[in-house]
């Protein structure tokens, strides 16, 4: 099967974040698919401790989410915007969108250059050029008046679509990794594989020897109609979170180099597990050819594919992604697409939840070893 081929029925889409089903839940009270190659077994992520092992090195994603959405109006029509991400020049990439009268939004058509959006707070928007020739969905818009981050922190509100039951406030939408930038930057949509951790779960993964990476990568709004490629986004790989994954693929090649016992395969940690496809689009955007990683911070335009695939990351830890979304691009680079379309369609057949608030999926390479080392996208 391929995910192409799996089709999500409604009721499947997570409309409210765990910790509001039931009383006394908490956000990590979700489910966890686990695919290894073709074998698939079903946990609830709190569970994850135990299915990791000491060595193996989690890279986690340290931006913070924002409030993304403001209203504005164009001449006498309301518009929502969405503030994707800031330039260098101090220009702010954005899409302007209708509201659809369920406090949601629908699309809405591009430009033209010129359009002047009024935000609260006496600012003013004016769009300028399309930040791609891809098309016309985000736009790079000056903002004078006042200062973007002051408008989101007083007027905002995070970017909601309308599989979500109602709004819900930004401390829903921050992962346990978040950390303020202090130019105000942070991703306009939650990294939301980090989302179902919590401080008591990091806690454990520590004491039985798992180890953290941080990085940032600043996310921009995704197409939620088009499912377009992701365009170029902040990040940041520091020194000290190159260094551990290096060492975490140095150690593993030497265990994989030693003799096995009994036939079977080892079960040696040391393997590079991102969380969330923010985490493998910043590490790989600092990994050479040559499978170091290096201290890089700016801009990536990498998209992860099956035929560039992965140099560092031998697993991913990330949510359920619609069918036609591009970030399977990433998951089958990392398995195989035979491996992903399997397991979606048992979380189909599991009745797992979709979306930022729904279930997690955690990808991991097969038992037992190929003969060498030939990367975590082989076969």
């Amino acid at each position: 099967m391929t995910t192409a081929a799996v089709e999500v029925p409604e009721e499947l889409h997570a409309r409210v974040p765990a910790e509001q089903r039931g009383p006394g839940l908490d956000r990590d009270a979700v489910r966890l698919l686990v695919s290894r190659g073709s074998e698939v077994s079903h946990h609830a992520f709190v569970a994850l401790p135990r299915l990791l092992r000491a060595g193996d090195l989690l890279v986690v994603n340290t931006s913070p989410t924002l409030a993304a959405a403001v209203d504005g109006t164009v001449g006498h029509a309301r518009v929502v915007v969405h503030f994707s991400t800031r330039g260098d020049d101090g220009r702010w990439a954005v899409e302007l969108r209708d509201p659809d009268g369920r406090g949601t939004t629908r699309a809405r058509a591009g430009g033209p250059a010129g359009t002047e959006v009024r935000l609260p707070g006496g600012l003013r928007l004016v769009l300028e050029e399309p930040l791609s020739e891809r098309g016309e969905r985000l736009w790079w818009a000056r903002v004078s008046g006042g200062e973007v981050v002051g408008v989101l922190g007083e007027h905002g509100r995070p970017i909601r679509y309308s599989y979500t039951e109602r709004d819900q406030p930004l401390a829903v939408y921050q992962t346990v990794f978040a950390l303020p930038s202090a130019d105000g930057a942070g991703s306009a949509e939650m990294p939301s594989a980090g989302r179902p951790f919590t401080a008591r779960l990091v806690a454990e993964l520590v004491s039985r020897g798992v180890q953290f990476a941080p990085v940032a990568l600043h996310t921009g709004v995704a197409s939620a109609e088009a499912h377009e490629p992701p365009y170029p986004e902040r990040f940041a790989v520091p020194e000290a979170s190159a260094r551990l994954i290096n060492a975490a693929r140095a150690n593993q090649k030497r265990r994989e180099a030693l003799p096995r016992k009994g036939g079977g395969g080892r079960r040696a940690g040391g393997r590079v597990v991102a969380v969330g496809t923010t985490a493998v689009r910043a590490v790989e955007s600092a990994t050479g050819p040559d499978g170091v990683v290096r201290a890089r911070e700016g801009w990536t335009e990498l998209v992860v594919t099956p035929e560039r695939g992965v140099r560092v990351v031998d697993g991913l830890l990330t949510g359920l992604h619609e069918p036609e979304a591009s970030h399977l691009l990433m998951l089958e680079a990392v398995a195989g697409r035979t491996a992903i379309g399997h397991a979606y369609g048992e979380a189909v057949g599991g009745r797992y939840l979709w979306h930022e608030f729904g279930d997690v999926h955690l990808i991991l390479p097969p038992e037992v070893p190929h003969t060498g080392h030939c990367g975590s996208n082989c076969g």
